[in-house]
């Protein structure tokens, strides 16, 4: 998190204080403070050397951690101690008639779980289900017990019920060694969970978001890539239960909706990145964060030719909520058309880390980057063409790559250091 002697600018040189708008009838704005307070928040108040120390940290009241619960860290037996009592972040008080009730299926992963704290703030009442396959309960943990919340543990292939007015359908493993650990669990939970969840809007008159993927273009032939553009995809290769997975649910979503006029939506989403990432899902950022802060060599897979563009979380949260309540039906590419090399983002992930080091007054020497083979089926090229989502949106990604992989790595670096990474 950059410190506060560093504002975050964002593409045009503009202060970035507040994420979201207000449009489409929607307000999606809240602050980015109170935003970071949550995922940049510590698993444990206080670390302490003695029993005694620890009651009587546990009855201290400090303003600075007043919506934390009061965890306590056992120095001399590494162990910590968790309290049920804590006091939630303030969440707007919405009248019935502004509060929609919103399910969020795969909540507890990475993209889920700032989704679901961007609608908490906003005062929504939010359900979330997950089979925390690849999420965790720790990243909505802190509002575990919030009227306004409930936590689910259940998998989309199986029926669910409930009423709700919006459904954000996220559930899906979305990096490649998650997807490929069981390739026809992935396509089932694609089509299955899919099919369940637009039973459910079907039956509830819900609308209806699911994040597709910019895998649907494959090794794309087309660059950039628009949306009417059908994909060049292998459907017997290693990536193709994730691929035809989401290419299928595509297929369902306007199935219901030209035969049961159910209100889609399809987001079709690129490469994101961000706080809370799972370290070790073997996606390109999180890898190199990861390695360079441990001061080892960062893996670049092929000769570093091959492009990637890369949009960070709160983009892809303002442009999900955007999409979800404009009129837009058709497929909505969702990511940053700044577009890098593998190699040159290696470089830069290097560059920024050894910057925060030496902010932080640590002196390490400079990391090796190394090339190891392809992977098969590996997109040589991919970026999005946004002209729709800049159009019927209004939407246009504001956070520079450089700034959001420095909250990335101070993230992480704060994670080593807690013990939790």
């Amino acid at each position: 998190m950059p410190s506060s002697s560093e504002p975050s600018l964002d593409k045009s040189g503009k202060e970035i204080t507040t994420v979201g708008f207000a449009r489409f009838g929607f307000d999606s704005e809240v602050s980015l403070d109170v935003l970071r307070s949550l995922y940049l928040r510590a698993h444990y108040v206080k670390t302490v050397a003695s029993a005694d120390e620890a009651a009587k940290e546990a009855d201290r009241d400090d303003a600075s951690t007043s919506y934390l619960s009061k965890a306590i860290y056992h120095a001399d037996t590494k162990s910590i101690s968790y309290t049920t009592l804590s006091r939630f972040p303030p969440v707007k008080l919405l009248p019935p008639s502004q509060r929609k009730r919103i399910l969020v299926t795969g909540g507890a992963g990475f993209v889920g779980s700032h989704l679901v704290d961007r609608l908490m703030v906003l005062g929504h009442e939010v359900t979330v289900i997950d089979n925390f396959f690849t999420g965790s309960k720790t990243t909505v943990s802190h509002w575990v017990g919030h009227p306004n919340f409930e936590l689910v543990r259940h998998d989309v292939v199986e029926p669910f019920m409930i009423e709700c007015d919006q459904i954000y359908h996220l559930a899906c493993p979305a990096s490649p060694p998650h997807y490929q650990f069981n390739a026809v669990k992935t396509i089932k939970t694609s089509f299955m969970g899919t099919l369940n969840m637009l039973g459910l809007a079907k039956r509830t008159k819900a609308r209806f978001l699911i994040t597709s993927t910019s895998e649907v273009y494959g090794d794309p032939e087309v660059h950039p890539q628009p949306e009417d553009y059908w994909g060049h995809v292998n459907p017997i290769g290693p990536r193709a239960c994730y691929d035809e997975g989401k290419r299928v649910a595509e297929t369902l979503t306007y199935g219901f909706h030209r035969q049961d006029g159910v209100d889609v939506r399809v987001a079709r989403i690129f490469n994101t990145y961000g706080p809370r990432m799972n370290p070790f899902d073997g996606r390109v950022v999180s890898n190199f964060i990861v390695q360079a802060l441990r001061g080892e060599d960062m893996t670049v897979y092929g000769d570093g030719k091959q492009t990637r563009s890369f949009q960070y979380i709160h983009d892809l949260i303002d442009g999900l909520i955007a999409l979800m309540n404009s009129d837009e039906t058709r497929p909505v590419n969702i990511g940053n058309g700044d577009e890098f090399t593998i190699g040159e983002f290696a470089e830069l992930v290097r560059d920024i880390v050894a910057k925060v080091q030496k902010e932080d007054g640590v002196d390490v020497p400079r990391v090796n980057i190394v090339y190891k083979p392809m992977p098969t089926d590996d997109p040589q090229k991919r970026r999005p063409d946004t002209t729709r989502a800049k159009q019927v949106l209004d939407w246009q990604p504001r956070w520079t790559v450089q700034m959001g992989l420095e909250e990335m790595v101070r993230y992480y670096k704060a994670k080593m250091v807690e013990g939790s990474l």
